[in-house]
């Protein structure tokens, strides 16, 4: 027997796990429609009452962002115990998929993804949403749509970050200190995801705690081998200081930079 959602959507299997839950595909009886429900467990106790919070702000936020890089959020339902996010759904590979597949991408290839990102970036935060957790894993691709996902760790911009939130390997030094929810935070994770794509390889040592990736970040990134006309973006991003990295405007120049090079 097929579980029913809210009375309205009929999920039909899992087709991923984003950070905080697992993403079904769904039917949705009432618009007739395909849609996308990410299944979030509420825990026992008055830990629910947090979670809850957290998870209908990251609806909030994703929900008033309108942009095809954007997935969209259509609504919240409640019920056995879990919160359920419906989104669009996108039949899609994503990019950490897309790699592990294909390999690492041609520079002017992650150079056009990347100022489709950029353009969805520019306008959550123009929005006042930080994403907190860019990494290829949360970025879609079908079509000529490249799209980001999974607000799970998006953040007001201007609150309190407290506690380090995101993927080690992905995150900014500053991150580390409990300082990731500002757009420079979400810079270098855009670079660092950019660095995945065509260097097939992050940008320190591969690392799955905060205490490797400290000792990483002492050191220098990778010296890139294969971004060619892309290199300029990835050092301007991944600068370690914050206030010395590139803006979302010095990094769109420059990527448009990389497509009248191949062009040429």
């Amino acid at each position: 027997m097929s579980t029913i959602v809210d009375n309205r959507y009929k999920l039909a299997s899992p087709v991923g796990r984003g950070a905080t839950g697992v993403v079904w595909r769904a039917y949705d009886m009432l618009l007739d429609r395909e849609v996308a429900l990410k299944e979030i467990p509420l825990p026992p106790g008055p830990d629910a009452v947090e979670r809850r919070r957290r998870v209908v702000r990251e609806a909030r936020m994703a929900a008033r962002l309108s942009h095809r890089g954007i997935v969209t959020v259509h609504n919240l339902a409640e019920e056995a115990e879990r919160l359920w996010i419906v989104m669009e759904f996108l039949e899609a590979l994503t990019l950490h998929d897309t790699l592990v597949q294909a390999g690492p991408l041609p520079a002017d290839l992650v150079a056009a993804m990347g100022r489709r990102l950029l353009d969805a970036l520019r306008h959550a935060h123009d929005g006042g949403v930080i994403h907190r957790d860019i990494k290829p894993a949360n970025i879609m691709l079908t079509g000529d749509r490249v799209v980001l996902a999974d607000f799970g760790f998006a953040a007001p911009e201007g609150a309190a970050s407290g506690s380090m939130r995101g993927t080690p390997a992905f995150l900014a030094p500053e991150a580390l200190h409990g300082r990731g929810g500002t757009r420079e935070a979400d810079m270098w994770s855009f670079g660092a995801t950019l660095y995945m794509a065509v260097e097939g390889q992050t940008p320190f040592r591969t690392v799955n705690s905060m205490a490797a990736l400290a000792e990483a970040l002492r050191g220098p990134a990778r010296a890139p081998r294969r971004a060619g006309p892309l290199e300029p973006v990835l050092r301007g991003l991944l600068r370690k200081d914050p206030r010395a990295r590139l803006s979302a405007e010095q990094a769109s120049v420059l990527l448009a930079r990389v497509r009248c090079t191949s062009a040429a």
